[in-house]
């Protein structure tokens, strides 16, 4: 069975809104080297739209940094689906799923290939609370920003969920990349 796996960024102080943190050359590499393990992205309408065209295009123009260009086409050359009622169509390699998250989610973990990445905050909340999340990968920006979204305020978490620590990395601008497990 394949893991689901959870990466997000975040401040020391929780916010998990994308725009409060940095996207460096060190992160882009840990980001390009983190999908070079992943066959599927999985992603709500939200940050599908985040991401949809802005990666793709990226790796098109091949007019960016270095760093960039890699993870865009790293990226774009991954499998996605998007979880939403209400997009109507998608790019590329994507496909909406209207479907009973949990049951479509099963369905996909039992196939066999590389891992599966959920992205953004709604929905990752919704499969963590279903029991349906293997691993967890926080990278921790060393900023307090006093504001914004807060990373797993609603999970509907019917009980503490615990977490074995496997893997971290420091990197020079401080931010620290966290790996979890769950446990039991």
């Amino acid at each position: 069975m394949r893991n689901l796996i959870y990466a997000i960024n975040l401040t020391i102080d929780g916010c998990c809104d994308h725009t409060k943190v940095s996207g460096s050359e060190e992160m882009l590499e840990y980001y390009t080297d983190f999908l070079r393990d992943v066959g599927l992205i999985v992603y709500g309408r939200k940050t599908y739209e985040l991401m949809i065209p802005y990666w793709p295009d990226v790796a098109k123009n091949q007019s960016s940094t270095k760093a960039e260009i890699e993870f865009a086409q790293t990226f774009t050359a991954i499998d996605k689906v998007v979880f939403s009622r209400t997009l109507d169509s998608v790019e590329g390699n994507t496909r909406i799923v209207r479907a009973n998250l949990a049951d479509e989610l099963l369905k996909l973990k039992q196939e066999t290939g590389k891992k599966i990445s959920v992205g953004g905050v709604d929905l990752p909340a919704q499969l963590i609370a279903l029991g349906l999340v293997d691993e967890f990968y926080f990278v921790v920006h060393p900023f307090i920003v006093g504001e914004g979204r807060r990373l797993l305020e609603d999970t509907g978490q019917p009980e503490k969920l615990n977490l074995k620590l496997v893997g971290s990395k420091i990197f020079k601008s401080g931010c620290v990349a966290l790996q979890y497990l769950k446990q039991g």
